[in-house]
C-alpha cells in the first residue's frame, strides 16, 4: 500500500559569492539524514541562478510530490534563524548570481500579486526553535536576491493543499572562523530546521504570539 505519511521537501542552495559551502544545503542534508519523525523527508539542492532556480524547484516538487515545502537559504550577517513571513514580487540583485545575471527592479512574475505570505506556522516555528535555546525570529523580508525569488515562485505556484515557506540560516561556524561574522554551528541549524518541520506537521493554524518588529528592527 502507498505510504500515508506526509512528505516534506527541504531545499538548500549551492555556494555563492565566493564561498566554498552553503550552510542551507549542508543543513537540509543533515535534517534528512537524521530524521526519525512521522514523515518522509527529501532534500534537494537549488542553483543560485535567477534563470534556473524556478525550473529546479519545479523538478524537485514534481519528483517528490510533497505536502510541505520548506526552502532554506543563507543570510550572511544574520545572528539567528529567520523564519520568513512574506515573499515580494521583485528581483533587485546586489551582486550577480552564479551565472553572472544581476536583475535590477524586475518582477519575478509579471502581473502577479506584489507579495505572497508563507503558509508555514511561522510563529510556532520560531517558538519551537527558541525552546531549543537557538536564537530565532520572524523575519519581515527575505531580501531581493535568489532566496526571495525562489520563495515567491514557490508560494505563487503551490498546489492546492500544499504548504510552503522559507527559512534563512546564518553563516556556519566554519565559514565565520577567523572573522567577526555572526554564525551558528551546523548542528544548531539542523536542529532548528528539524523543529520547523515538526512544528509545521503539528500545526495547521499558527500560534497567536507576537512576532512583529519596529521599523529599526526589521531584518534583512
Amino acid at each position: 500500500m502507498p505510504s500515508t505519511r506526509p512528505t516534506v521537501l527541504l531545499t538548500g542552495f549551492e555556494p555563492f559569492d565566493g564561498e566554498s559551502s552553503n550552510p542551507s544545503w549542508t543543513t537540509v542534508q543533515a535534517v534528512q539524514a537524521g530524521w526519525t519523525g512521522d514523515a518522509v523527508v527529501h532534500a534537494r539542492e537549488l542553483p543560485v541562478s535567477f534563470a534556473l532556480v524556478g525550473q529546479a524547484l519545479a523538478a524537485a516538487i514534481s519528483d517528490t510530490n510533497p505536502d510541505i515545502v520548506i526552502c532554506v537559504g543563507q543570510a550572511g550577517g544574520a545572528a539567528e534563524i529567520r523564519v520568513e513571513r512574506i515573499a515580494i514580487n521583485v528581483d533587485d540583485a546586489r551582486i550577480p548570481d552564479n551565472t553572472g545575471l544581476q536583475p535590477i527592479d524586475e518582477a519575478i512574475v509579471a502581473g502577479a500579486p506584489a507579495g505572497h505570505f508563507s503558509t508555514l506556522p511561522i510563529k510556532a516555528s520560531v517558538a519551537a526553535i527558541s525552546a531549543l535555546g537557538i536564537p530565532a525570529v520572524v523575519s519581515q523580508t527575505a531580501g531581493t536576491y535568489t532566496c526571495n525569488h525562489v520563495f515567491y515562485l514557490l508560494m505563487h505556484q503551490l498546489a492546492p493543499g500544499m504548504r510552503g515557506g522559507f527559512v534563512h540560516v546564518p553563516y556556519s561556524a566554519e565559514q565565520a572562523a577567523g572573522t567577526e561574522r555572526p554564525s551558528l554551528p551546523i548542528a544548531s541549524m539542523t536542529a532548528a530546521i528539524a523543529a520547523v518541520v515538526t512544528a509545521t506537521l503539528a500545526n495547521r493554524d499558527d500560534a497567536r504570539i507576537t512576532g512583529g518588529a519596529l521599523a529599526n528592527e526589521i531584518s534583512r
